[in-house]
C-alpha cells in the first residue's frame, strides 16, 4: 500500500465504524415480538369496585416470574399476592388484596417474550374515581440503560465475529487452499473464534440483568445466572459455547494437519474439512435461529431452516470478503492472493447473495405481512435501510468482479515476464563464473610453470654445494637443527595464536553475514510487495474490496438491530387487537360538539366557543377548543379554562388546563372521565384583564 492511500484506507475504515457504533448507540431499547394486547381492567377505565385480579394478554407466550406483574395503589405500595399464573396460552393474570380502597391502580409488568427479548410497560385504572398518584409510569422500557447497551454490543460482536470465523474458513478451503499456510489468514480467523467466543460468554453473564432490573451489579449474581441457564436463550448460548470448542479442534485441523500437506494431499482432507466445517457453522447459526425470531410465530418449523441458511449465507459472503480484503492488504509479498482464488471467491460470493435473497424475501414476508408495515413500522423502515445497503454492496461487488477479470487477463503476461527476467538474470550470473573459472585456471597454470623453474634452480645449486667441504657441512647441519629446533617452537606459538584470531574473525564475519542476509532478505520484500502494490488491476481490486467490506461493517449493524426489533406484522397485529379489544369493552358514542356564544362586554368581547370532545366515553378523551368571531374567524384571547362536573355523583370539578395549539385553537389529551353520565361542561372565557365570562353546557358520556 503506498503512503497516500494509507491515511485514506484508515480513514475510511474509521468512518465506516464510526458509522456502526452510531447505529448501534442511537437504536432504543430492545423491541420484543411479544406485545401487549389487551388487559383486564383496560388501560384508563375507572370501576365502581375494586376487581379481585389484573389479567394481561399478549401477542404469543411469554416467561414471568413472583416480580413479573405488579400492581401498585396510590402510595406505590404493591397489592398483589406476588404469584402471577398463566389462564390460557397468552394471558396471565395476578390476584388483588380485598378491600382496596378508591384511587388510582398502576399495573407494572416486564416479561421475556418467547424470541428471548425482554418486554415491559406500564398503564393506570382507577377504581371509584382517578386520583393522585406517586408511582411513575414514564421509563418503563426493558433492555436499556448501560447493560442493555453493552449486551447490544455483544450481540453485535457476536454476530461479526460468527461471520469472520465462518467465511474465513470458507474462504481458505474453497478459494485458497495455499491460504491456511499464511499467518495473517491463520491471524483473522483465530481471532473470529476469539471474539465470538468471549461475546458468548459476555452475552451469558449480561443475561440475567439484562430482562430483570438492569442494574450492572447484577451482572456476576449467581442466581441469576442459575436461572438464565435454565431458559431457552440460556441453553442456546452453552450450546454456542460446545459448538465453539468443535471448532477449536476444526481450525487446529485447518491450520495444521491440512497446511503440511501437499496440494494432492489436500484434496483428501479438504472433503472431510467441508464437511465438518459445515456441520459446526450450522449448529452454530442454529443457536441463533432457535432462540430468536424465528423460533415463535407463523411458520416455525421452516422459519428456522431458512434463517439457519441466510447466516450461512451472510457469514460466507462477508466473512469471506473480509478474509480478501485481509490478504491483499496484509499478506506477505511472496505469497499474493492469486487470481483464481479471486475469480473463485467470486463465484461463492453469488451463490451465497442468491441464498441470501432467497430466504430474506421469505423473512420478509412472515415478519412483516404487508407491504404498508415497510414504511408503518420501525422493522419495516429497518429492513428497506438493509435491503439498500445489499444493493449498494452488490454494486461494488460487480466492479470487484471487472477487477477480477482484468487481474486474470494481466497475470500470464505479468508471470511471463518475470520469468524472461529470471532467466536473463542467471544467464548473466551464469556467464560471470565462466569467465572466473577461466582466470582460476589461467592463474593456477602460471603458478605451477615458476614453480618448477624455482625447483630447477634450486636443484643445480644444492649439486655445486655437495662439492663442498664436508666440515663445513657438518657444521652448517648442526647449526640448522638448532635453529630448526628453536623457530620450531616460536612458529607453533605464533600458529596459535593464529587459530584463536582466525576463529574470533571467523565468528564476528558469521554474524556479519546472518546480518547482511537478513537485510537482503527485508529489501527483496520490500521490492516484491512494490512490485505486487504497483500492479494496477490489484489495487483496483483492493480498493474495490476495501469499499464491499466498509459497507458490510453498517449492514451487519443495521441486521443487529433489526434481531432486536418488533417485527412488523407483530407490531400491526398488536394494534389491531388493541383496538379491537378497545371498542369491544367500552363502545364508543361518538365526538360531542358543544357551541357556546359569549360576550364580555369589552371590545372584542363578542364569539363563539366551540368544543369537542372524542370520543366522549368513560376513560381518556382528547378536548379540542376553538374561539371564534360572530363572522367565523378564528382569534385569540388572552385566557380560556375548561372544568367538567358531574353533580348527581358529586364528582368534580375537574379542571382542564388545554394547551394554545395555533390562533383560536386549543387543545388537551388523555382528559379522564371516570364514569358515565350527564356531564356539565364549563368553559371560562377572559377577553381582556377585567372582561371574562363562564359558560356551560351538559354533555352526555357514555
Amino acid at each position: 500500500m503506498t503512503q497516500t492511500i494509507a491515511p485514506r484506507v484508515r480513514t475510511l475504515v474509521l468512518l465506516l465504524l464510526a458509522a456502526a457504533c452510531a447505529l448501534l448507540a442511537g437504536a432504543a431499547p430492545a423491541s420484543a415480538h411479544a406485545a401487549l394486547t389487551g388487559s383486564d381492567p383496560r388501560q384508563g377505565a375507572v370501576v365502581d369496585k375494586a376487581p379481585a385480579q389484573v389479567s394481561l394478554t399478549f401477542s404469543e407466550s411469554v416467561s414471568m416470574d413472583d416480580d413479573s406483574l405488579r400492581v401498585l395503589d396510590p402510595k406505590g405500595k404493591r397489592v398483589d399476592d406476588g404469584r402471577p399464573s398463566g389462564t390460557d396460552g397468552t394471558t396471565y393474570s395476578v390476584k388483588l388484596h380485598a378491600g382496596l380502597p378508591d384511587g388510582t391502580y398502576t399495573v407494572a409488568y416486564q416479561v421475556v417474550s418467547a424470541d428471548s427479548h425482554p418486554v415491559a410497560g406500564a398503564y393506570t385504572f382507577s377504581v371509584g374515581a382517578p386520583s393522585e398518584t406517586s408511582v411513575s409510569v414514564s421509563g418503563q422500557a426493558a433492555g436499556g440503560g448501560f447493560v442493555g447497551g453493552l449486551y447490544g454490543v455483544g450481540r453485535y460482536v457476536s454476530y461479526a465475529a460468527f461471520a469472520v470465523l465462518v467465511g474465513g474458513a470458507a474462504f481458505v478451503l474453497a478459494c485458497w487452499p495455499r491460504g491456511s499456510g499464511v499467518r495473517v489468514v491463520q491471524r483473522f480467523v483465530v481471532s473470529g473464534w476469539l471474539a465470538l467466543t468471549a461475546a458468548t460468554l459476555l452475552l451469558l453473564l449480561l443475561r440475567g440483568s439484562y430482562t430483570g432490573s438492569g442494574k450492572a451489579a447484577d451482572i456476576f449474581d449467581l442466581s441469576l445466572l442459575g436461572e438464565v441457564l435454565q431458559t431457552k436463550a440460556g441453553a442456546a448460548l452453552v450450546s454456542r459455547l460446545l459448538l465453539l470448542a468443535a471448532a477449536a479442534l476444526f481450525i487446529a485441523v485447518l491450520f495444521g494437519a491440512y497446511d503440511k500437506r501437499e496440494d494432492e494431499e489436500k484434496r483428501d482432507l479438504t472433503f472431510g474439512l467441508a464437511v465438518g466445517g459445515s456441520v459446526v457453522a450450522a449448529g452454530l447459526a442454529a443457536t441463533w435461529a432457535m432462540s430468536e425470531h424465528a423460533s415463535v410465530g407463523l411458520q416455525a418449523g421452516l422459519a428456522m431452516p431458512v434463517d439457519v441458511v441466510h447466516l450461512i449465507a451472510v457469514a460466507t459472503w462477508l466473512g469471506g470478503l473480509t478474509a480478501l480484503l485481509v490478504a491483499l492488504y496484509r499478506g506477505p509479498a511472496d505469497t499474493p492472493v492469486p487470481a483464481l482464488a479471486v475469480r473463485r471467491f467470486s463465484r461463492v460470493a453469488f451463490g451465497s447473495v442468491v441464498a441470501l435473497v432467497a430466504t430474506g424475501t421469505y423473512q420478509s414476508w412472515r415478519q412483516l405481512g404487508s407491504w404498508t408495515a415497510f414504511t408503518d413500522t420501525r422493522y419495516g423502515q429497518l429492513l428497506l435501510l438493509k435491503i439498500g445497503l445489499v444493493a449498494v454492496l452488490v454494486g461494488v461487488a460487480y466492479f470487484s468482479r471487472r477487477w477480477t477479470a482484468q487481474l486474470a487477463e494481466a497475470v500470464p503476461a505479468v508471470a511471463g515476464q518475470r520469468e524472461k527476467e529470471r532467466v536473463a538474470a542467471s544467464g548473466g550470473r551464469g556467464n560471470d563464473r565462466a569467465k572466473a573459472s577461466e582466470k582460476t585456471r589461467a592463474s593456477g597454470k602460471t603458478g605451477a610453470s615458476e614453480t618448477t623453474a624455482a625447483a630447477t634452480k634450486t636443484g643445480s645449486a644444492g649439486k655445486s654445494g655437495a662439492a663442498a667441504k664436508t666440515g663445513t657441512a657438518e657444521k652448517t647441519a648442526a647449526a640448522a637443527k638448532t635453529g630448526s629446533t628453536e623457530k620450531g617452537e616460536a612458529a607453533g606459538k605464533t600458529s596459535g595464536a593464529g587459530k584463536a584470531s582466525g576463529a574470533g574473525k571467523g565468528s564476528g564475519g558469521s554474524k556479519r553475514a546472518a546480518q547482511l542476509a537478513r537485510q537482503r532478505a527485508a529489501v527483496d520484500a520490500a521490492r516484491q510487495k512494490r512490485q505486487r502494490d504497483s500492479d494496477p488491476h490489484r489495487f483496483g481490486l483492493r480498493r474495490s474490496v476495501l469499499a464491499e467490506a466498509g459497507v458490510a461493517v453498517v449492514l451487519l449493524a443495521v441486521t443487529t438491530l433489526l434481531t432486536q426489533t418488533e417485527p412488523g406484522r407483530t407490531e400491526e397485529e398488536a394494534k389491531a387487537a388493541g383496538a379491537a379489544s378497545a371498542a369491544t369493552a367500552a363502545p364508543s358514542t361518538g365526538a360531542v360538539t358543544l357551541d357556546m356564544p359569549f360576550d364580555t362586554g369589552g371590545q372584542n368581547g363578542k364569539g363563539v366557543v366551540r368544543v369537542e370532545l372524542d370520543p366522549a366515553r368513560v376513560g381518556a378523551n382528547d378536548l379540542h377548543l376553538y374561539v371564534e368571531r360572530p363572522d367565523g374567524t378564528a382569534f385569540d384571547i388572552p385566557e380560556v379554562k375548561v372544568a367538567l362536573t358531574q353533580k348527581a355523583k358529586d364528582i368534580g370539578p375537574l379542571p382542564v388546563a388545554p394547551d394554545h395549539i395555533t390562533t383560536g385553537h386549543w387543545s388537551a389529551s388523555q382528559v379522564q372521565i371516570p364514569m358515565a353520565g350527564d356531564w356539565e361542561v364549563a368553559v371560562t372565557v377572559r377577553t381582556s384583564d377585567i372582561d371574562q365570562v363562564t359558560l356551560s353546557k351538559n354533555a352526555q358520556i357514555g
